[in-house]
This record gives structure tokens, sequence and C-alpha cells, in this order.
């Protein structure tokens, strides 16, 4: 039940600094970034966890004052999308109640791959009360 390999390192990448990269390895981490919101600076602690099962271990520090997250999957291989309730489960066991989720299907710009049908996950987001969205990073 592993969830690598679908682009969390690429997204934070694009998101942060505006980079892509084809030969990105699996990463775990923390990047320190302000951010301006509606021109107020907002500090973002953004982590990733890898979804390897040799991190799990030390993944429940990454909850503690967590106020939003992004569940990633990628579009192209249904099991990493299977593992997401597991994951939501994790989030949902360690954290506020309050908590922001966001369902990512990531590698959009593979649309042509696509093994996860966009009702399917829009389905799972509605029913979870998830915020849905897919990206290309």
């Amino acid at each position: 039940m592993i969830t690598s390999d679908v682009g969390k390192s690429n997204l934070l990448s694009h998101f942060t600094k505006n980079e892509f990269s084809e030969q990105s390895k699996s990463t775990i981490g923390v990047k320190f970034r302000a951010i301006r919101v509606d021109k107020k600076i907002v500090k973002a602690q953004i982590w990733d966890t890898a979804g390897q099962e040799r991190y799990r271990a030390i993944t429940g520090a990454y909850y503690r004052r967590a106020v939003g997250a992004l569940l990633v999957y990628d579009i192209t291989r249904h099991v990493t999308f299977e593992n997401i309730a597991r994951w939501l489960n994790e989030l949902r066991d360690h954290t506020d109640q309050n908590i922001v989720v966001m369902l990512v299907g990531n590698k959009a710009d593979l649309r042509h791959l696509r093994a996860v049908p966009t009702d399917e996950s829009k389905g799972f987001a509605e029913r979870e009360y998830l915020v849905h969205g897919n990206f290309c990073s």
C-alpha cells in the first residue's frame, strides 16, 4: 500500500519555485515558504511524507498542528488512488477535525494514460468532504 512516485515533490517544487524535474527522486522533507495571499504574508511549512512505508514511523510528526493537507495520487496508476482512503483515515486519526484536505490527481498532462476516471475521484472527494482538483506538475 505505497503511494510513492505520484509527483508530490514536483508538485511542491512547482508551487514554491515554479520548477519541474523529470529526474526527481523519492524524497521526504519540509519546505519553509512565505507566501503572499490577499496582500498578507502567510508562513507555510510544507511537508513531503514521500508516501513510502519505510517513512511511516515518522509521519506522525507531520500531523501536529497541520491546518491543511494534500492527498496526491497519480491519475495514470489506479493503485495510487486506492491508497488514498488509507492515508485519509490516518490523517483524520492524527489531526484536528477542522483540517482542510484537498485530493489532487497529479500528472494531468498524461490524461491519455488516465487510469482513474475523473468522476470516480470527484465522487470520492464529495463523499469524504474533500476539495478536489487535477494538476499537471
